[in-house]
């Protein structure tokens, strides 16, 4: 009995998850990526599995799955991983009251707790003591160096599984079960596509109809910690708390939001929320900002940048604050409050997209979920 086969389009995270759903299932895999290597949105990120991030529910569950799944990959694949967590302060009473809260809701059903400000500055010399009044420790958060391991978990899937791998190959064309780069063609019983640029142009016509837009990130990184010095777990501004909907079950939060929306309105304008975390040279990466328009400025703006940096320095005391690298990095975002798009516009072919900035931390769970559900369980 021959196998099953499929192609991939994209071998950014969401590709390289469900190239690894299907092989793990018998598939014949192949995939196809229009650059020499990934250099889109998976690479350009904080390297940041972020369960705490989600809603309780099926959003979060899948957030763990995908951790289990990144854990199970980087200790076979020789990743540098980093599981030590995050750390939230607070410098203020209401935002403690909002880590209060998650908390209290929490407790039974997430690896977290509210540390008092000598707690947290042991978790963490990296965090600044003036006025620190507390922190939400959460224990689910997992780092990666992106832009190595997506590289990495391709090499991985094509050694362990023999997935095939066709670089510097433009898919322009799909017609039934054949898609076509040029004048070659491929054949397969599944096609999957995967990345953002090949949804809109091989579906010119869906991707219009669709509610989707483009968010704009920009993030920065900092020079290797001197004298292999390390923060720890990743450390996050209060602000985050207002960004990420696994906060929306504190009831003081709508509150927080409001002195927020007069002290920081320009931090809202440009959805700027502040993060860091180390990776294992002892580089910082910085960020971010969220701009949304299906057509961004290439340019980054100097003042988002400030901006960032000066919020960083409210909640971290760094040894060195040199930066060495800035970027920005485009992703899909649906605007009707959905958390990703599944669509098959033909018999065989299955789009999927719109993760926002939540790729890392949801593509393996939701493809694993995806194929799962069309397939049965892995052997």
């Amino acid at each position: 009995m021959s196998r099953k086969t499929a192609i991939v389009i994209g071998a950014g995270i969401v590709g390289l998850a469900t190239a690894r759903a299907l092989a793990m299932r018998g598939h014949q895999v192949t995939v196809f990526e229009r650059n020499e290597h990934a250099v889109g949105a998976s690479i350009r990120n904080f390297g940041m599995v972020w369960p705490i991030g989600q809603p309780n529910g099926p959003l979060f569950e899948r957030a763990m799955l995908s951790r289990c799944i990144w854990k199970e990959i980087a200790v076979e694949a020789g990743i540098w991983h980093d599981e030590l967590g995050s750390l939230h302060m607070a410098y203020h009473d209401d935002e403690l009251r909002v880590m209060e809260e998650y908390v209290g809701i929490n407790r039974d059903l997430r690896d977290c707790r509210l540390l008092t400000p000598d707690q947290t500055l042991a978790k963490s010399a990296a965090v600044n003591p003036d006025g620190l009044k507390g922190a939400l420790w959460s224990g689910t958060e997992m780092i990666v160096e992106a832009r190595a391991a997506i590289g990495q978990i391709a090499k991985y899937l094509s050694e362990k599984y023999s997935v095939a791998f066709h670089w510097n190959t433009a898919i322009t064309e799909i017609n039934q079960n054949t898609v076509r780069s040029g004048t070659r063609i491929w054949s397969a019983d599944e096609i999957f596509v995967c990345g953002g640029d090949e949804f809109e142009t091989l579906y010119p016509e869906l991707f219009a109809a669709t509610p989707i837009t483009k968010c704009k990130l920009q993030m920065m990184r900092m020079i290797a910690q001197p004298e292999n010095w390390r923060i720890g777990p990743s450390l996050c501004g209060s602000l985050s708390m207002v960004h990420y909907p696994g906060f929306q079950v504190a009831p003081s939060l709508p509150a927080l939001r409001e002195r927020y929306e007069v002290e920081y309105a320009e931090y809202l304008k440009w959805g700027i929320h502040v993060m860091a975390s180390q990776n294992h040279t002892g580089e910082l990466t910085i960020g971010d900002s969220h701009e949304y328009g299906l057509v961004h400025d290439p340019f980054n703006k100097d003042f988002i940048n400030k901006l960032i940096l000066t919020y960083l320095a409210t909640f971290t005391r760094l040894k060195d604050t040199q930066i060495i690298q800035t970027w920005n990095g485009i992703l899909p975002k649906l605007t009707n409050g959905q958390t990703e798009l599944i669509l098959e516009p033909a018999d065989g072919v299955t789009i999927i997209n719109g993760m926002g900035g939540n790729g890392m931390t949801l593509s393996f769970g939701l493809c694993e979920q995806l194929i799962e559900a069309r397939h049965g369980k892995s052997a």
